[in-house]
Order: structure tokens, then C-alpha cells, then sequence
């Protein structure tokens, strides 16, 4: 998984952030970051991620839905 914390360890509060965070440019802007298409975050992935937070979301989010694993996003979507 990308490196999320100054130690490279996973930020809780990031998984939250990609269930209440929306995309804020593109074609799926105001899309929750959790709820972007494989494909659309797979072509970031092959073309590169923005700079900054944003980027380092999507990197994340990449990551969580290319092993299969969005599905642990849902009880976050519930808080």
C-alpha cells in the first residue's frame, strides 16, 4: 500500500476521508473518492497521481480497489 504517514504506516483517518472526501475536478467531480471507477483511478495509476493530498488519496484508494478490498470502506460509510 502507498506510504500514507510520515512513517510510511496507514492513516486511519485517510480510509474516512475517502468516504466522505468527493473528487473536486474531472469527470467525476463531486463522486465520492471511495465510489471513482477502477478504470478511472487505474489511469492515474498508468499516467501518474496529482501532486499533494489529493494525489496521495487516489494512490491510496488504487490501491484498496485493485486488491478487491473497497468492501472494508463500508462500515466507515455508516459513521
Amino acid at each position: 500500500m502507498p506510504s500514507s504517514g510520515p512513517e510510511g504506516s496507514l492513516n486511519p483517518e485517510d480510509l474516512q476521508r475517502l468516504v466522505t472526501l468527493e473528487m473536486p475536478y474531472g469527470k467525476y467531480k463531486g463522486r465520492l473518492m471511495a465510489d471513482l471507477p477502477g478504470h478511472y483511478l487505474n489511469w492515474f495509476a498508468r499516467e501518474g497521481f496529482p501532486k499533494g493530498d489529493i494525489g496521495r488519496l487516489l494512490a491510496l484508494m488504487q490501491e484498496i480497489d485493485h486488491n478487491g478490498l473497497s468492501s472494508l470502506l463500508e462500515p466507515l460509510r455508516k459513521r
